[in-house]
């Protein structure tokens, strides 16, 4: 005797759409979140207890946003090398930076660039 189930239905295969959407999903969240070069940092001096004392005429730099100043009197950005130099002895005397709430990271990164392309390696950043 023979028994009839139906007709024979091929076997189904797994459907890989979902697992290559999750791939692909995996992928662009990994290339988001991933470092595409190295950190640059800029060394810098941090106020702190201690330290030597202060010699010469000040030299406090104000940054106001954009506007920057130097011992309460506005100097531009790329003459403020110039005018530190006349009160300092060396390269190596101390320059105190100070933001306030309008300056932005990008304002005081311009102003330690240009400080620093001048040879100046003393810089204090206090708030």
């Amino acid at each position: 005797m023979k028994i009839d189930a139906g007709p024979v239905q091929p076997r189904r295969r797994m459907n890989l759409t979902p697992m290559i959407d999750v791939v692909f999903l995996l992928l662009v969240f990994f290339m988001m979140v991933s470092r595409f070069g190295g950190l640059h940092g800029l060394p810098m001096a941090v106020a702190g207890q201690g330290g030597a004392a202060w010699t010469g005429p000040p030299r406090l730099v104000d940054l106001h946003g954009a506007l920057v100043s130097l011992n309460g009197l506005d100097t531009p950005l790329d003459a403020l090398p110039q005018a530190l130099a006349a009160l300092m002895q060396s390269p190596s005397d101390p320059i105190i930076l100070r933001p306030d709430a309008q300056a932005s990271v990008q304002d005081m990164v311009a102003v330690l660039e240009v400080l620093r392309a001048a040879g100046l390696t003393q810089l204090v950043v206090v708030e």
